[in-house]
């Protein structure tokens, strides 16, 4: 009679969105954020009525916040890297 027939229809082959490559830019970008925070920690007083001028160092209110931008811009370009994309 007849043959029976295979389902040839083949299951989508599922891919993961992001790769290596942009994991490994997250970790950096977060690695940024973090150091940035952690350079901006400290500088308080223990004592109310005793001011502390290290509240005002280059390091807490330049560098630190830097880093952090610096962070979030390499978090962005984490997200949009297409490493599926091929070079001609």
């Amino acid at each position: 009679m007849s043959k029976k027939q295979k389902n040839t229809v083949q299951q989508p082959r599922q891919e993961f969105i992001f790769q290596k490559k942009n994991y490994m830019f997250m970790f950096i970008g977060i690695a940024c954020i973090a150091l940035g925070f952690i350079l901006m920690s400290g500088g308080g007083s223990d004592d109310p009525n005793v001011f502390n001028e290290d509240i005002y160092s280059f390091r807490r209110i330049r560098l630190a916040p830097t880093l952090v931008l610096i962070g979030l811009g390499i978090e962005i370009y984490a997200i949009l890297l297409n490493p599926h994309k091929k070079k001609n």
